[in-house]
């Protein structure tokens, strides 16, 4: 990718050593915070239509542009407290946002602000305005079957987008199936950069990275961080990724901690015990030394998944990024240029999903948030800016794909018995954009 895509404007030395924080506060002056940011506009002129996703986040609207009648997704950034003030991570989030350009992330269009009101306890509040996508894979999965080519092409784009936020030095810290969107052009976006931060090395390369463990729901979060490595890197999207692909045939998260302690002992029954043998340099993790983890447990990730995924490529992809020592497991790249990429069936159309014209959501997988949508009219679904087309992919073990981009035509978690999906312990919960 070319290099001016992804450049920005010299940061002072004070927004860097924001941007480098990862919970160091918050701007204490709105209008300082506004000054930060450009083309920030009245949010009067949308309309909001209904509601498509909440959390400790805020809120997520689908809304219509009062001129041009185009739909948008509209992020109700938090700050109920005068004393929040304005909040980095939202500074970060805007920021990296403005400076991504690719078909497979989903693209900031607009920030608004409203005036100050009651309901808004005196304060303005603040929304992100993004390009308003159909389908997210939470959604998908649960209430949709699809062919093993769509499969594929969900891999495939999802890849191509961490490919290109790993080259650029973007870490997203929260991949998970809710935040995989698809517009209605079968157009894959990476969404919610909400714990998306540059790597250290691309600000500060004379200084040690050193990131909080609070990132990345729970199902999705690998053993470094949950083992409390402060110096992780790219690595932690990719376990998400391989967590991803394996719930594309599952239809549920593979593995379903309750809390952290639980989550390990799922990774470890799945994927092999963790000592210094499969993950050289673990024992100076002081969580591992001190955690009474179980021992001589063996890897079982392809026999567990053999019953479940019919293609053995697939199996050996999955395998690949769900590696316990993040040095071993595959870069973006690598798994770019997998054998499963390049044999039959190839990449199918994944606008397939809109065809009966129905929006799948995480959001509405809930009962009462379904049946408050379907007392809502239908609205037309937007146009969108990107088309996406196949074997574009840059990396530096690229290999001729043999097929190009064209239309074609329940089952139990492998870490443990299917349940009901519950909430995780984790700070974000039904996240959208």
């Amino acid at each position: 990718m070319p290099g001016s895509i992804f450049s920005e404007p010299p940061l002072s030395a004070s927004m860097v050593e924001d941007l480098e924080a990862d919970y160091s506060g918050v701007f204490r002056n709105v209008e300082e915070a506004l000054g930060r940011l450009q083309n920030v506009s009245p949010v009067d002129r949308y309309e909001r239509l209904q509601k498509i996703g909440q959390g400790t986040f805020g809120e997520v609207f689908k809304a219509r542009h009062r001129v041009t009648k185009q739909h948008f997704a509209l992020k109700r950034i938090r700050m109920e407290q005068e004393k929040e003030g304005f909040p980095i991570t939202a500074i970060r989030e805007i920021r990296i946002l403005q400076s991504l350009q690719h078909e497979n992330i989903v693209c900031l269009k607009d920030v608004c602000y409203n005036t100050r009101d009651e309901r808004s306890c005196f304060r303005p509040q603040f929304f992100l305005v993004f390009e308003f996508c159909d389908h997210d894979l939470a959604g998908l999965s649960q209430r949709a079957d699809f062919p093993n080519s769509v499969k594929k092409a969900i891999m495939l784009q999802l890849l191509k987008g961490l490919f290109y936020l790993h080259k650029n030095n973007v870490l997203h810290r929260d991949l998970k199936a809710a935040n995989i969107l698809i517009n209605k052009h079968g157009v894959l976006k990476i969404a919610d950069f909400g714990l998306a931060r540059r790597t250290v090395a691309s600000i500060r390369p004379d200084r040690p990275p050193r990131y909080t463990g609070r990132v990345v729901t729970l199902w999705y979060r690998p053993p470094e961080i949950l083992l409390n490595d402060r110096n992780y890197g790219k690595p932690v999207d990719m376990w998400g990724a391989g967590c991803i692909m394996a719930e594309l045939w599952t239809k549920y998260p593979i593995m379903q901690g309750e809390n952290e302690l639980g989550q390990l002992k799922l990774i470890i029954n799945l994927c092999g015990s963790i000592n210094s043998e499969v993950w050289p340099g673990v024992e100076r993790l002081e969580a591992f030394r001190d955690a009474q983890l179980p021992r001589d447990i063996k890897r079982h990730v392809r026999e567990r998944l053999k019953d479940k995924v019919s293609s053995s490529t697939a199996i050996d992809l999955i395998d690949k990024l769900l590696v316990i020592d993040p040095s071993k497991r595959f870069t973006a790249d690598q798994a770019l240029s997998h054998d499963y990429f390049y044999e039959d069936p190839p990449p199918g159309d994944l606008r397939v999903f809109s065809r009966e014209g129905t929006s799948y959501l995480e959001f509405f997988s809930n009962p009462r948030h379904a049946r408050i949508a379907q007392q809502q009219q239908h609205q037309q679904l937007p146009q969108a800016h990107h088309n996406y087309h196949g074997g574009h992919h840059m990396g530096p073990h690229q290999r001729p794909g043999p097929y190009q981009y064209h239309p074609v035509a329940g089952r139990v978690p492998v870490g443990q018995v299917r349940r009901p999906l519950i909430q995780e312990d984790n700070i974000h919960h039904d996240r959208v954009y």
